[in-house]
């Protein structure tokens, strides 16, 4: 029997896609190991967004060519979205993998282990629609909760964004559908569901003709088992009242929104082929916290896109200080080859961009530290995720932090607690982004 591992990088749509492939691999008899390193043949499935998550691929694709060279794997086969973006590139430049496999032929990943197993080298390109994303996986994220795809693709064409390039048109799954694999998660023992899709708030638009984002969660609502329901992704100009509503009044969704804005000024969201301005943004960010008392909001920035000014970034650096995100991350803009803003003129300096970032984290971080504080004293229902040897302690999360995106809660108990447990922990201190506190 052959030993398969699997290795998913970058974003949670990557990782459904990886779940889809371990199911076919089962299904058809392979045995699925945890460890790649203990494999036969080892799935990379990559990320190729921007820079820092190509190189995070390209060492892991070499540190398993090295294991390979060794005599301790028999291949390595690279999927994901840098496989699909540098389909030409990557055997050229790293001929150690066996096989290269875009998104379209992720379907047929164990006829393409046995090709490679009797020594062949391949590539398969199928068509990016045929990507599937049924019900059909093996959930592999850790604890209670579980990603749920309702669409893939994307159409927005941000000028920095590769997305469109890679991973197509933007099409949405039929609400019944999503439901009916959401009440399969919530069988397997999953409690809280993570929405995702490239644009959460576009999904129906293609098949329904209008938003339906709000009715779907609705139906989501609707499942038993499951406790928390959180969306990601959310562009601000999607964000209606009727989705605020719902949100507000839906006791299952968590009050938490994640919104990358990327920028506030105008001309620079122009440039990136983004919607909108700094009042804007002030206008739904009132709007939302009006009407969702307590609500997290989580951002991401780019800064040092090319032409942003000083001013400009100073407009970006007082729109943090006003608008108090509860949760932001921030990059700096990385140039991709064959997007639209790497063609622009009035590149930035790398040390300006980077050198920006870290402003925009110090702000944060004071920002971040002052919600912090306002919580001490306060009392969290936290799902429990693991103890922490090291520090002899549980930690979890709240309904204010995203799996593998925000911080944890560290706490103590007089009790044995279960993974998936949801337990009360009121907080007593603070530790950088994380709090500490003690079970109730």
């Amino acid at each position: 029997m052959v030993r398969v591992g699997m290795v998913s990088l970058g974003c949670p749509k990557n990782q459904v896609d990886a779940e889809r492939m371990l199911y076919l691999l089962r299904k058809d008899g392979y045995e699925l190991v945890s460890d790649a390193a203990l494999s036969d043949v080892v799935i990379i499935n990559t990320c190729g967004f921007i820079e820092s998550a190509k190189k995070e691929a390209i060492e892991t694709i070499l540190e398993f060519c090295t294991l390979k060279q060794e005599g301790r794997i028999k291949a390595v086969i690279i999927t994901g979205c840098l496989a699909e973006r540098y389909k030409d590139e990557v055997l050229k430049e790293i001929p150690e993998v066996d096989a290269v496999v875009g998104i379209g032929s992720n379907e047929r990943i164990c006829e393409i282990i046995k090709d490679v197993c009797k020594g062949e080298v391949i590539t398969s390109y199928g068509g990016k629609e045929s990507l599937c994303f049924d019900d059909k996986r093996i959930i592999s994220t850790p604890g209670s909760f579980a990603f749920i795809k309702i669409a893939e693709g994307c159409n927005n064409c941000c000028t920095y964004c590769a997305i469109p390039s890679i991973r197509g048109k933007f099409r949405s799954r039929e609400i019944d559908e999503i439901v009916k694999e959401a009440e399969k998660i919530a069988a397997q023992g999953f409690t809280e569901l993570v929405v995702v899709a490239q644009d959460t708030t576009r999904y129906g638009e293609d098949i329904y003709g209008e938003p339906k984002l709000a009715e779907l969660l609705n139906r989501l609502c609707e499942v038993d088992g499951l406790k928390w329901i959180r969306t990601l992704y959310m562009y601000h100009e999607r964000i209606t009242d009727e989705l605020i509503n719902t949100i507000a009044n839906q006791e299952k969704l968590v009050k938490y929104l994640d919104i990358p804005v990327q920028h506030c000024n105008s001309e620079v969201l122009k440039r990136m082929n983004r919607k909108g301005n700094k009042q804007d943004l002030v206008d739904l960010i009132e709007r939302i916290r009006s009407r969702i008392p307590g609500v997290v909001l989580r951002t991401t920035l780019l800064t040092g896109f090319p032409g942003e000014t000083d001013e400009q970034f100073e407009e970006l650096c007082e729109f943090v200080r006003d608008a108090r995100f509860e949760r932001l991350g921030c990059f700096a803009y990385s140039q991709e080859e064959g997007t639209a803003a790497a063609e622009l003129p009035d590149q930035v300096d790398e040390d300006i961009k980077e050198h920006r970032c870290e402003i925009i984290y110090d702000l944060q971080m004071r920002i971040s530290d002052e919600f912090n504080q306002s919580l001490l004293g306060s009392e969290l229902e936290i799902v429990v995720e693991g103890f922490d040897r090291y520090a002899e302690c549980f930690f979890g999360r709240s309904f204010m932090d995203a799996p593998d995106i925000d911080g944890k809660v560290f706490f103590t108990s007089e009790k044995r607690l279960s993974l998936g447990e949801y337990v009360k922990v009121k907080v007593s201190d603070i530790l950088d982004y994380d709090l500490l506190g003690e079970q109730i």
